[in-house]
């Protein structure tokens, strides 16, 4: 077989909602040479005056179309899959996260790097951490999913903050100085790491500008996952601007 001119060390799929503006740029800001990056659409209506009763229900309409996304970007014959939308990772615990990387690995045939074990692998990686807060676009229903995933993990939630976000392209409107106060209010010394969850939101580089002034880790999801995606895959790159994940580990 012939070698990808461009992705001559790995093809990697991408899935994200079609909604989402964030992940595609983040992911690209973090490509290495030789990976390349091919993103496939999961349809999304633009859900509207979202609240914690319709919260739920728009992200697994979401999720219904995963399969159809997998389906359609396998026909480029990726070598793996990162999926670019993080609320549904967490749904059901450890088992559901299991559960829904299965699934995807089942219909692919390929691996795939998820939000919620990826950010578990990085708190990991940075070592020590025990108490943790977390901040998302989210609302406090899917809130609980993410804590309920970190408490199976052996992380206890000292804080969070849901974002509520007024529409899904609206999460990618949140100001960086919403964020960094946000990070402020989470900070204290009962928390050994602060999480950032929901791909949409933009906190890539702020998340690595936080660790210089909050002296801990501050780990955001489109970081972790791609930094997963990358080690899992034998390419051990150190990249800078992105934080101690892609620097040091």
């Amino acid at each position: 077989m012939g070698q990808d001119v461009q992705g001559y060390r790995r093809l990697f799929g991408v899935l994200g909602p079609s909604t989402n503006t964030i992940v595609q740029p983040d992911f690209d800001d973090m490509r290495p040479p030789g990976v390349t990056n091919h993103y496939s659409r999961i349809y999304t209506p633009n859900s509207r005056a979202i609240s914690d009763e319709t919260f739920m229900a728009a992200t697994q309409k979401i999720s219904q179309g995963v399969i159809d996304a997998v389906r359609s970007v396998m026909t480029c014959e990726p070598d793996y899959l990162v999926m670019g939308m993080s609320a549904i990772t967490f749904y059901g615990g450890a088992a559901g996260a299991d559960e829904f990387q299965r699934m995807i690995e089942r219909e692919s045939g390929v691996g795939v790097s998820i939000g919620a074990h990826a950010c578990t692998a990085a708190l990991k990686a940075y070592g020590g951490i025990k108490r943790i807060a977390f901040l998302s676009p989210y609302y406090p229903i899917a809130n609980a999913e993410v804590k309920q995933y970190f408490a199976d993990m052996g992380f206890e939630t000292v804080r969070d903050e849901p974002m509520r976000a007024p529409s899904w392209t609206g999460i990618a409107q949140i100001p960086e100085s919403r964020c960094r106060e946000v990070l402020r209010q989470l900070d204290g010394p009962d928390v050994d790491a602060i999480i950032q969850v929901g791909t949409n939101l933009s906190m890539v580089r702020l998340a690595a500008e936080a660790e210089e002034w909050l002296g801990k880790p501050v780990i955001a999801i489109n970081t972790a996952t791609y930094w997963h995606a990358l080690r899992a895959n034998g390419i051990a790159d150190r990249l800078q601007g992105f934080g101690r994940l892609l620097a040091e580990f």
